[in-house]
């Protein structure tokens, strides 16, 4: 595909509305380290799947490679900046973010939404990303609205009374 062509499919793939999510894990030395993801699903309830894809230009691909675990940190609508943050290049994003330790030290966001820690599971060349599937070993869930991702832009939910 030509950048022009490239560019119209990034913008149409846009149109579907996601929620944001902060994927987590520790380097060799146990150091927190995580990005900024929209590719999250759930694949299956029994046994407990979900899966994201990782850009294979990311500068974390080689650490979510190498390591068996990650957390799933879902965002909720008040946390834009905490997407904004984990999308960036700092390389101490999370010197002034609150957060707790999880199963193998999986670093959990304060306040989110929802948080699974998994095990890696499968990992599946997927084009230019990696398709990483991991058993949910342990969540959480909060009742908050979620922060949603469209058309380049955070939105906010509309209960179906206010349309």
């Amino acid at each position: 595909m030509t950048k022009d062509q490239i560019r119209s499919m990034r913008n149409a793939m846009g149109n579907f509305a996601t929620g944001i999510t902060v994927m987590t894990t520790v380097d060799p030395e146990g150091n927190a380290r995580g990005m900024t993801a929209n590719s999250f699903s759930s694949v299956s309830l029994e046994p407990a799947l979900v899966s994201w894809c990782v850009g294979s230009e990311s500068r974390l691909f080689g650490l979510f490679q190498e390591q068996d675990y990650f957390a799933v940190n879902i965002l909720h609508s008040g946390q834009a900046d905490l997407s904004q943050l984990f999308a960036g290049t700092d390389d101490n994003k999370f010197a002034n973010v609150r957060w707790h330790p999880g199963l193998h030290g999986l670093p959990l966001l304060d306040d989110c939404l929802c948080h699974f820690q998994c095990q890696i599971e499968h990992r599946y060349p997927g084009g230019d990303h990696v398709i990483l599937v991991g058993r949910v070993l342990e969540f959480s869930n909060a009742p908050m609205d979620p922060l949603i991702f469209h058309s380049g832009q955070y939105r906010q939910l509309k209960d179906s009374e206010e349309r």
